[in-house]
Formats: C-alpha cells, structure tokens, sequence
C-alpha cells in the first residue's frame, strides 16, 4: 500500500509541474527549500552550500547530489517520496518538496 500511496504522489508531482522538459527548471521557492532543509535534513545531510562534508560518509552533502550529472527533480522526488534507508520517511507537502528540490538543484556548480 505504501508503495502504491508513494507512486501515486510522485504522479501528483510529475503533474503539478514537473514535466521531463522541465527537469532543470526550479519550480519551488529556493529560499524556503534552503529553510525547510535546515529544519528536516540537516540531521544527516550538510545542506549549506560549500560544506565538504557530513557526519556520516554515506550520506552526501545537498551540493554533492545537486552535481550529479544524472540528477533531475523528478529522481530527487523520487527519493524523497519513496526513501530510501536509512533515510527517514519525512511527511512533506507537495510545495514542501518542489522548494527543497529547488533549494537543491540551485546548488548546482554552473
């Protein structure tokens, strides 16, 4: 059922403006997703831009995911939708997500 309910909200986000021609295009509020992230993620990832490293090696830094070549808002909802472990399953709101998912992407070195 989880599954189910997980790829049903990633359907209502792909829908609520997140089209593959979209995928580099921040749709969210970066200033919120920065804020969001400080208060929901910065328990395991570093989240500012700049920071080298995490407490954990396993778990990367938000400017490490937001440069991986392969990286789109589409996987990153992906993943925060259906976490993966040990990440925590974090409740966000749709506008939630797009302003963390914008926070990120924004980290990306041009």
């Amino acid at each position: 059922m989880r599954l189910t309910n997980a790829l049903a909200m990633l359907g209502l986000f792909v829908l609520s403006g997140i089209a593959p021609t979209q995928a580099q295009t921040p749709l969210g509020d970066v200033k919120r997703g920065q804020e969001l992230s400080q208060r929901v993620c910065s328990v395991c990832h570093s989240v500012s831009p700049g920071s080298a490293a995490t407490l954990n090696a396993d778990v990367p830094t938000f400017a490490a995911i937001a440069s991986r070549p392969d990286i789109t808002a589409e996987r990153l909802a992906g993943r925060i939708i259906v976490p993966h472990p040990p990440m925590p399953n974090v409740q966000l709101t749709v506008a939630e997500m797009r302003d963390i998912i914008a926070y990120i992407l924004s980290l990306r070195q041009r």
